[in-house]
């Protein structure tokens, strides 16, 4: 039964299956649910064929129910409806920017030559989205362009555009509007040296770029994959006691100064005491957090330094980036 109490429009009808099924008496028998003329509607509504809404949805990627409203709502203008869904896009990106977006992607890619790679995070809310189609066709696609271009900088990554020409940025805040998550690019890095060796963890939620500069020799296939195992296993901040900042250094120091002072057992040790404690905590603190300086993961009788020395005494680790999901 139809009741009249309220007046709809043909955009609100488009989203009944009913409808599409009985619009022609529709027209004709309830011309007063139009508000206006149904001559005036119907060339609209005849012109919202399927193949009009199953090509908006293979251009834009928005679900079937929202092609058939952003085509009624712009009169079957493609371009409007277009436009219609990229707005409803930007505002599930307006109310999504404060939530957390720590599941998603590691991608990298590496050159033939592999002395050159870059890395990105693509992330999103849930596991489930990261597992989908469009969102990994996304983060391969932002991968290529990082490769291709070399941006300085995230937000010059972002600023980029994909192969429709509408910038990386844009097409994020589309696909918030297609998924209903937050999706965003949190983190881009790009390594040059003589050799690159990448590593993505099966899960793709912890990946590893790792550079190499010296003679390469036919032991760095397995040497690069071994210590990007390493870092990925674990989690150096440095290659070695020289990339650890001073900030970084007081702020130990002073961590560990302040346990020590509120330990009851300390009372009434020397300050010189203390200060050798401090130090050698300290020096523990080096050898576990810089890569060169740890244990090797696969003989823990030997460092990283020692174990690529053994390899290769003519090569380096000049510099790596390790980024896993969801961490700063």
């Amino acid at each position: 039964m139809i009741h009249h109490g309220n007046t709809a429009s043909c955009a609100d009808f488009q989203s009944f299956p009913f409808f599409w099924s009985h619009r022609d008496i529709i027209l004709n028998l309830h011309p007063d649910l139009w508000g206006h003329s149904p001559a005036d509607n119907f060339m609209s509504v005849m012109e919202i064929s399927a193949k009009d809404v199953a090509e908006l949805r293979r251009v834009t990627g928005a679900g079937m129910m929202d092609c058939k409203k952003a085509l009624g709502e712009s009169n079957g203008d493609f371009e409007g409806a277009i436009e219609i869904l990229r707005k409803k896009g930007q505002k599930v990106s307006a109310s999504r920017s404060d939530r957390n977006a720590k599941e998603g992607t590691v991608f990298a890619k590496a050159n033939e030559a592999n002395n050159e790679a870059v890395m990105i995070e693509l992330n999103c809310e849930t596991d489930f989205v990261a597992l989908n189609k469009d969102f990994q066709t996304l983060g391969n696609d932002i991968t290529e362009v990082a490769f291709s271009k070399k941006p300085a900088s995230l937000d010059a990554l972002k600023a980029l555009t994909l192969a429709d020409g509408r910038a990386i940025l844009d097409h994020l805040s589309d696909a918030m509007g297609k998924i209903g998550e937050k999706i965003d690019v949190r983190t881009y890095h790009h390594l040059t040296a003589d050799k690159i060796v990448t590593y993505i963890h099966p899960g793709a939620r912890v990946g590893v770029l790792v550079a190499f500069e010296g003679k390469i020799n036919a032991e760095m296939d397995q040497v690069g994959k071994d210590i990007a195992m390493q870092i990925a296993a674990m989690k150096p901040i440095a290659v070695d006691k020289d990339g650890i900042s001073q900030e970084v250094i007081d702020k130990e120091i002073s961590i560990r100064k302040e346990i020590l002072k509120n330990d009851p057992k300390n009372a009434g040790k020397p300050d010189d005491l203390l200060e050798k404690i401090v130090l050698g905590s300290i020096n523990k603190y080096f050898q576990e957090s810089t890569l060169l300086n740890q244990e090797f993961v696969k003989d823990s009788s030997k460092t990283v330094a020692q174990y690529i020395k053994e390899k290769n005494p003519d090569v380096k680790v000049k510099a790596f980036h390790r980024v896993q999901l969801g961490e700063a």
